[in-house]
């Protein structure tokens, strides 16, 4: 249903490609609230990239960050109502895709523990094969990317949960303490230790 919504109404959008927004993301749940899909559709494509390069960050799968998010915005769309302006829409949002994100997650440990339990003890060691990166710039600048990638995702997981909020989606303070739910202060320690963290695993990336 709600794809279906998304292409009919896409031509309908409240705000002007290229302009500054007409309405700010309360003002649009508040119209969709009312009956407005536009106001959908315009929330949509105000968050749906965002939303999904946020997810890629702790799945590392596209694909299923991309359903992800499909289910944030169905979840928004059936559930509304349960929005209260008594927070930024933006909080609201994202936590809804890193509770999904974190349950599909849970799903994956589950499954690997399952497939694990059903290995015999004789079973065939398989080793990755060498990565041999080429010399040519874009094929380092890639190299460093999946490096950079691979030490966010080694953080643990409160580190690497502000850190992707803060370096990546660039949330203010505020707004990554209502969605991880802690103190500020908290946010900004975590924001700090992460990232001397990061400095140590990468001081040889030059």
């Amino acid at each position: 249903m709600m794809k279906q919504n998304s292409s009919n109404l896409s031509a309908m959008s409240l705000d002007k490609q290229n302009k500054p927004f007409i309405y700010t993301d309360e003002q649009l749940i508040a119209r969709f609230q009312s009956g407005d899909e536009r106001a959908y559709v315009e929330l949509v494509n105000r968050f749906r990239d965002r939303l999904i390069n946020f997810v890629f960050q702790f799945l590392w799968d596209r694909e299923q960050a991309e359903d992800v998010v499909q289910d944030t915005m169905l979840k928004l769309y059936v559930k509304k109502h349960y929005y209260r302006e008594i927070a930024k829409f933006s909080t609201w949002i994202y936590t809804i895709a890193r509770n999904l994100a974190n349950t599909e997650l849970r799903k994956r440990k589950r499954r690997k523990t399952t497939l694990l339990s059903h290995m015999s003890r004789d079973e065939r060691e398989y080793e990755l094969p060498a990565i041999q990166p080429d010399t040519g710039s874009e094929v380092q600048s890639e190299f460093a990317e999946k490096l950079i990638q691979s030490a966010i995702h080694s953080l643990p997981e409160h580190f690497k949960t502000v850190i992707i909020l803060r370096d990546i989606q660039e949330l203010s303070y505020d707004d990554i303490s209502s969605i991880v739910g802690v103190p500020l202060g908290t946010v900004k320690s975590r924001i700090n230790r992460a990232r001397l963290q990061l400095q140590a695993e990468l001081k040889d990336l030059r």
